[in-house]
């Protein structure tokens, strides 16, 4: 009953924000036809009423949960798939609103939900007792992150300003969470998506005196700058990793860290699973690649329009995408379900790294950013999915079998299961949601 109220408390919070964009955007009286009325007034009565409710539900959930903002986040997006896609429609005594066109004209409405989520989130957070604690070093780490990733995104003046307020925001927000460069790398892309909604979508348009601009015409333009944001959030994440494991080498006398959760062998046989995981996810990815006739264009890397040439070029670049995989995530797969979360959410970040940024740049044209380059680049965002969930689950299977001679069977299986429970427990599994609903909402926001 307690979390339940807390969560009552923030979702009331998260409504009253969400609600002000619903008197915005004019679709309080939409609300209200649930009680057979047009009035705004009981609209947005009926509106706090659902808020809370769902917040309560949202309190239960995720009572045991360390971290929340991409909790919430998943959430919003759950429930405007919920609510004015489905439940709405049938309350209405209408067909579930299915399609891409609804869901183009619901997109102010999915602004929405994503700004209630991450408020409740954030004042649930609030509400409980765990100990924060502000560090400046990690702070200036990360901020040094962002500004360093911001100038190779062609984001402007304010991108800078973006990449020094994505960095400080990271470390304030989640601290030093000691996950590794892989799951890092995650979060910062998904953090990164928050950004652009926050930033590119809502804070831009409202310096430059237009007011808020969350009309699908206007998230179409901001689309453009949706994977630099991706690129700056997991960039940011991944060299802040990377300067705190510098900082460590250099200062810290204890290595103790170095050895712990060790549940796998040595490094180079972990490469050897990267390179077999990454050629069996290759093999399904040359499935799409054939049916949309990219590999004579992957075959123009070497000045060949061979489609042999480019399928060779593809296997290898898959083995040594699988490689980084491996070293990236090592150790951070539990169980065939985190293996194949963070194998997709790799697979798509490297969609945008890969298929948009530096294919184009190594053909010498510019990165294809644009809304209709992502919406031509679908087919291969699929083909990236599959290639990174069939990587990760390889990975992993693959993984679980090696273990430290030190161990024996049952002690490797009860370490990993209790960093399974640890892993649960973290944001983990609602990344991998979001940037799954990430990923699903591409032609939706480019149609």
């Amino acid at each position: 009953m307690r979390n339940a109220g807390f969560g009552a408390l923030a979702g009331l919070v998260g409504g009253m924000v969400f609600g002000g964009v619903m008197v915005l955007i004019g679709f309080l009286p939409t609300v209200a036809a649930i009680v057979r009325t047009d009035s705004p007034v009981v609209g947005f009565a009926v509106h706090m009423l659902l808020a809370a409710i769902i917040g309560s539900v949202f309190g239960v959930l995720v009572a045991r949960q360390r971290e929340l903002l991409f909790w919430g986040l998943a959430y919003g997006v759950l429930w405007w798939f919920l609510g004015p896609l489905t439940l709405l429609p049938i309350l209405l005594g209408r067909p579930v609103a299915w399609d891409v066109a609804t869901a183009q004209a619901l997109i102010p409405s999915l602004l929405g939900h994503l700004a209630y989520g991450a408020v409740t989130a954030a004042v649930l957070a609030l509400l409980s007792p765990a100990e924060r604690r502000l560090e400046p070093g990690l702070v200036v780490r990360a901020t040094a992150a962002g500004l360093l990733t911001a100038p190779f995104l062609g984001l402007g003046w304010r991108g800078l300003i973006v990449g020094a307020l994505v960095g400080a925001s990271y470390a304030v927000i989640f601290g030093e969470r000691g996950e590794g460069s892989g799951p890092a790398l995650i979060r910062g892309a998904g953090f990164g998506f928050a950004w652009w909604v926050l930033a590119a979508v809502t804070i831009s348009p409202l310096l430059d005196g237009r007011g808020l601009q969350w009309t699908p015409a206007a998230v179409r333009v901001a689309v453009a700058s949706l994977p630099g944001h991706l690129l700056l959030g997991a960039g940011t994440a991944l060299l802040t990793c990377w300067l705190g494991g510098l900082a460590r080498a250099v200062f810290s006398d204890d290595v103790r860290h170095a050895l712990e959760g060790r549940l796998v062998g040595g490094r180079v046989i972990s490469i050897w699973h990267g390179v077999i995981a990454g050629l069996a996810g290759g093999l399904i990815f040359t499935g799409v690649m054939v049916a949309v006739g990219f590999l004579p264009a992957v075959a123009a890397l070497v000045g060949s329009g061979s489609a042999i040439v480019g399928l060779v070029i593809h296997l290898l670049t898959s083995q040594v995408v699988g490689v980084t995989y491996a070293i990236l995530f090592r150790r951070r797969s539990f169980d065939p379900a985190s293996g194949i979360g963070w194998g997709a959410s790799y697979g798509f970040l490297w969609w945008v790294l890969g298929n948009l940024t530096l294919l184009p740049v190594l053909l010498g044209a510019t990165p294809r950013w644009s809304d209709a380059a992502l919406a031509l680049a679908f087919p291969s965002l699929i083909g990236h999915l599959a290639y990174g969930a069939v990587l990760g689950l390889v990975y992993q299977r693959l993984e679980e079998r090696v273990g430290p001679w030190h161990l024996t069977r049952s002690e490797a299986a009860t370490a990993r299961a209790a960093a399974r429970h640890e892993q649960t427990l973290s944001a983990a599994p609602a990344l991998w949601s979001l940037v799954t609903c990430v990923a699903l909402l591409i032609p939706i926001l480019v149609s």
